[in-house]
């Protein structure tokens, strides 16, 4: 071949090369197969904490399952507000996702937004821990029983706490004193910044009842400052399987967890959803992902893209159901 039309080849299959290359780019996502690139996981609360913990365990074994990288985001503000937005809001192309959590049924009751856990895509629910009602170790009460006969008998004598007003663990107890026919009132809620400050106003006497996660609790149990006398699950916890559940100690069916689950925005290509909601069955029934939970004392539990968007259904009825009989709905 003479070297001009040998050129002239070269420049022809260069050209040709370089055409294929930008069409390959100029393809949809889903025409590429997905994922093509690095995907975000926002999370609407601060690092540190056990939701962003989770996260990040999810967002390390994720990333094997589908061969990108998964940045975790904090986007924190408003209550929870800032960041479930913030996935909401996302291009709805399944390279942004997030982890929702209960507050999603909580907020919208409270008039901070109108977000509901029906505006997402759900891909998996993937963790759960239950309310318990812990008291001082050195507290008279020997069972749930004796603690609601307290409190039924002098409204207002003693106080609880354990999160900000309204919070999940608020709830909690005001849904144990409602189904026991108890006025929630005669349980006074003084607000903390969270589990750790609620306990340690226990610990100094502030209050009397911290119906925080059994989890949050664990470092002051093993201490011997604190002891559990209920959990709000309808089975035992693996971390303390002795503490009774309301069902065997006193008949009820309350229960009450702080949950999380990924979620993506609404409408989401067919081919993410089911690659991110197989990616996230597999990682809940890993050896990994069970031993770090188990390691946090976190629970494990897991529902898919149907069932946990029925789950936050009933989660979000119960929750303002409790908020409207506290009188923090509005």
């Amino acid at each position: 071949m003479p070297a001009s039309s040998r050129r002239s080849f070269v420049t022809r299959a260069a050209a040709t090369l370089a055409g294929l290359v930008l069409m390959a780019a100029a393809l949809p996502v889903t025409a590429q197969g997905y994922p093509a690139r690095p995907v975000t996981l926002i999370v609407p609360w601060g690092a540190g904490g056990g939701t962003d913990a989770t996260a990040r365990i999810i967002a390390s074994l994720l990333e094997k399952e589908i061969g990108q990288p998964v940045t975790v985001v904090n986007r924190t503000g408003g209550s929870g507000v800032v960041g479930h937005s913030a996935i909401a809001s996302a291009a709805a192309d399944g390279y942004t996702i997030g982890m929702a959590t209960v507050e999603i049924g909580m907020m919208h009751w409270q008039g901070l937004t109108e977000l509901t856990g029906a505006s997402y895509t759900p891909l998996g629910l993937v963790n759960a821990d239950p309310a318990g009602v812990q008291v001082r170790a050195d507290a008279p009460y020997k069972t749930i029983n004796d603690l609601l006969a307290a409190i039924k008998a002098n409204p207002g004598k003693f106080k609880a706490s354990g999160t900000g007003q309204g919070g999940i663990w608020h709830l909690a107890i005001a849904g144990l004193l409602r189904d026991q026919k108890i006025d929630p009132a005669a349980l006074p809620w003084v607000p903390s910044n969270g589990a750790a400050p609620g306990l340690q106003d226990m610990i100094a006497g502030g209050v009397e009842v911290a119906p925080v996660s059994l989890p949050e609790s664990r470092s002051l149990i093993d201490a011997g400052k604190v002891k559990s006398l209920a959990i709000m699950n309808d089975k035992s916890s693996a971390l303390y399987p002795n503490v009774p559940t309301l069902k065997s100690a006193i008949g009820s069916d309350w229960t009450m967890a702080a949950w999380r689950g990924i979620v993506a925005p609404k409408g989401i290509p067919a081919e993410a959803r089911d690659k991110l909601s197989t990616a996230l069955k597999k990682i809940a029934a890993s050896k990994e992902y069970n031993e770090f939970m188990a390691k946090q004392g976190y629970g494990v539990i897991y529902a898919g893209p149907d069932d946990f968007a029925k789950f936050m259904a009933k989660s979000d009825a119960e929750l303002g159901a409790t908020m409207k009989a506290v009188g923090i709905a509005k």
